[in-house]
């Protein structure tokens, strides 16, 4: 097995993280303190970044960790926390972790996600407080510090002087900040000012041309349709644009089209302005499906299990019938806060509604019974899943290294084979053939026949897939090492179509056959070597040179 340093060990809990494979990356982590390697500020950083509500608990043990390690003086650790407890809308840890970090230790990104994780929980004054206290500490402001602190402001004198800001540090050509001065200035009611920006665009994407299209209409007192309040909606990051876009339906009474009332519902909840979206959700008529799923995920995004179990309640008294995102959501509340009862009445309607089939609502399943405490449910329901895909193998494993069992029970030839076939069965074939090879090269895991059988299926089926060479040769060289002949031949085959002159790949495949006692095919290998021209290169022996 080659020596893994903490760079490998990095690498790849980054690289499982950013491509999805969460559950990998977690159980890569805690395989490290198995094996005694020492984390770095890499590590805790890659792992807390994967931190959401659901896993919580497990971010404040990485906490408690970095503390003890004395990994409070990085500041790539520091900015992962705050930003992982304001994801979490657990603002009081996040000021704790921000007020007991030295002020040297601290840079633009920290200063960053406290502002936008005070935005977010629509506290505009405190974060118009720390943007000025980071620039009494001489910290550049970035392109996302403006773009967070100008939507939620509401005044104009201070628009104005962050808008000379930006002009003082010249960042107004980026879109994203000219989007955000546009907005800014809609929102304190100079619709002039907004306009002026939006000329000064040198580029103009899909959210300036719509804001920019509202604010003409105003200008010109046109009359606005669903569509136009639909897009400005959507692509609204300001509170301010939202509650002038309230004013304009409510006065053109198009609070009576269902598909307004949808927007509006959605931009409060994204807002945090739960009381407010629960008035548009009462004063609509009629209501569908998608308005009861968007309060439904607004009250579980801002933190209100109880009003997501009561709307769920409400839904039957309304004879509609909850879907399978209604289901996955009043799951995930139940799971967050250990509703093991109502979960299982939950489950108890997916069996009878004919939803058991749900990919997605197995694993949200898988996650609820983990969180009650109820392992053996949690693997009994993935065992009689029919389908499963990336994100409930990802559920699986997470599952088993919360409950302490990831090196005991969930075994790696197991784990690899089933991301493997995941990879392979969503298309994603050369994932699966870096996973396959970083099996052998990074965990010294011998492949068995089915990890093999998880590539060459995929291949049999597709020979047009893009992979890089590099890959390949990894790959083949690998079936060399463990005479697997099919994968071999299959990899052998796509690197003679680009280097049919390498005499190694005909060397190789030979050994292949012959480590097999397939002696014909052996031989036939090397005939077509000696047809085709190609040489071999001689050997040579130290002794002597």
């Amino acid at each position: 097995m080659p020596q893994r340093n903490l760079a490998v060990w990095n690498a790849m809990i980054t690289g499982c993280a950013e491509s999805g494979y969460h559950g990998i990356a977690l159980n890569l982590f805690q395989r490290m303190h198995f094996l005694g390697v020492r984390y770095d500020n890499y590590a805790f950083a890659s792992v807390l970044s994967l931190c959401d509500m659901e896993l919580l608990d497990f971010g404040r043990q990485v906490h408690s960790m970095v503390i003890k390690m004395g990994f409070l003086v990085r500041a790539s650790v520091i900015n992962a926390l705050v930003t992982m407890y304001f994801n979490c809308k657990n603002d009081f840890d996040a000021f704790g972790v921000f007020e007991e970090a030295a002020d040297e230790v601290l840079d633009p990104v920290t200063y960053n996600a406290m502002i936008a994780g005070l935005v977010g929980m629509e506290r505009a004054e405190e974060a118009l407080i720390m943007f000025k206290d980071m620039r009494k500490f001489s910290l550049r402001p970035t392109e996302f510090t403006f773009v967070s602190i100008m939507s939620s402001c509401s005044c104009i004198r201070i628009a104005s002087q962050l808008h000379a800001q930006v002009s003082r540090i010249g960042l107004e050509n980026y879109t994203s900040i000219a989007n955000a001065t546009i907005t800014m200035y809609a929102s304190c009611g100079d619709l002039n000012a907004a306009f002026l920006n939006f000329e000064r665009l040198k580029v103009k994407d899909k959210v300036s041309a719509a804001i920019s299209a509202y604010i003409q209409m105003l200008k010109e007192r046109l009359e606005p349709d669903e569509f136009t309040i639909g897009s400005i909606l959507a692509s609204s990051e300001s509170l301010g644009i939202v509650e002038i876009i309230l004013g304009v339906v409510l006065k053109k009474a198009l609070i009576l089209k269902t598909e307004v009332s949808n927007a509006l519902l959605s931009a409060f909840c994204k807002h945090g302005e739960m009381k407010q979206a629960y008035q548009v959700f009462h004063d609509m008529f009629p209501r569908n499906m998608i308005s009861w799923n968007t309060l439904i995920s607004g009250c579980h995004l801002n933190g209100l299990p109880m009003g997501c179990l009561d709307l769920f309640s409400e839904i039957a008294g309304e004879r509609l019938m909850p879907n399978a995102f209604t289901l996955s959501i009043i799951l995930s509340v139940c799971a967050s806060i250990s509703a093991l009862q109502q979960g299982k009445e939950i489950h108890t309607y997916i069996l009878k509604s004919g939803f058991i089939s749900e990919i997605s609502l197995g694993n949200a399943l898988i996650t609820l019974y983990a969180k009650c405490g109820l392992l053996h449910w949690s693997l009994m329901v993935f065992q009689i899943m029919t389908q499963k895909d990336i994100v409930s193998w990802n559920s699986i494993i997470i599952v088993y290294a919360q409950h302490g069992k990831g090196k005991e029970t969930v075994h790696y030839n197991t784990t690899f084979n089933a991301v493997l076939s995941a990879c392979s069965h969503s298309g994603l074939i050369d994932k699966s053939i870096e996973v396959f090879t970083s099996m052998i090269h990074t965990y010294g895991i011998e492949p068995t026949a089915d990890h093999f059988s998880c590539i060459a299926e995929k291949l049999v089926k597709d020979r047009h897939v893009d992979v890089d060479s590099t890959v390949w040769w990894t790959l083949f060289s690998s079936c060399a090492a463990y005479g697997n002949v099919r994968l071999g031949s299959i990899a052998a085959g796509f690197l003679l179509e680009t280097e049919k002159n390498n005499p190694t790949v005909y060397v190789l495949l030979s050994n292949i056959y012959a480590s097999v006692e397939n002696w014909e095919d052996s031989a036939n290998v090397r005939k077509l070597m000696n047809k085709c021209g190609v040489l071999k290169q001689p050997g040579s022996s130290w002794i002597g040179s």
